[in-house]
């Protein structure tokens, strides 16, 4: 094995595990909330509150875990052979991406607001049933209800119920 002037090979070892490191944790931080925050999938309370907390630290968490990278690569690069770098710049890509993707509110991307509502009484429509919840909103004498199952991959509805324009959430 040939000798770097720059690092030992316990050191390069060291370098490349830590930089593994740093990719999968990042992944993790941006992959997780989408992962836990998913259409027609059970949400807890628990993993709602997870799903936040590492959406709002993501963007930090991966500007941190870039610099860090980069450092590592700048300490590897040197005396590296040439299918070594390509490794390095290859493993670089995935913290680029997720650095660009946690600036972005990917929740959006996955929920869309139902636009166009249309009403049916409870008996024309075949596809829910006695046993579903529903979201109920009454004003001034209209009264109108949205099935949990519907919002539960909307999770917002913009309506006009008795008059006054709305924004039912779930």
């Amino acid at each position: 094995m040939k000798a770097d002037s720059s690092m030992n090979f316990i050191s390069r070892r060291m370098a490349w595990s830590m930089l593994l490191i740093v990719v999968l944790v990042s992944l993790a931080i941006v992959i997780m909330p989408v992962w836990i925050i998913q259409p027609f999938k059970p949400q807890t309370a628990r993993g709602l509150a997870i799903s936040f907390f590492l959406r709002s630290w993501s963007p930090l968490a991966t500007l941190v875990a870039l610099a860090a990278a980069l450092v590592l690569t700048a300490k590897l690069w040197r005396g590296s052979r040439w299918w070594r770098r390509g490794v390095l710049i290859i493993t670089i890509l995935p913290l680029l991406a997720v650095a660009w993707f946690a600036r972005k509110n990917h929740f959006e991307w996955m929920f869309h607001p139902l636009a166009n509502t249309a009403y049916a009484k409870p008996e024309n429509s075949p596809f829910n049933n006695d046993s579903d919840m529903v979201l109920a909103v009454q004003n001034n004498g209209e009264a109108v209800a949205y099935p949990v199952r519907l919002m539960a991959y909307h999770h917002v509805v913009q309506d006009t119920v008795g008059g006054t324009p709305i924004v039912a959430t779930y």
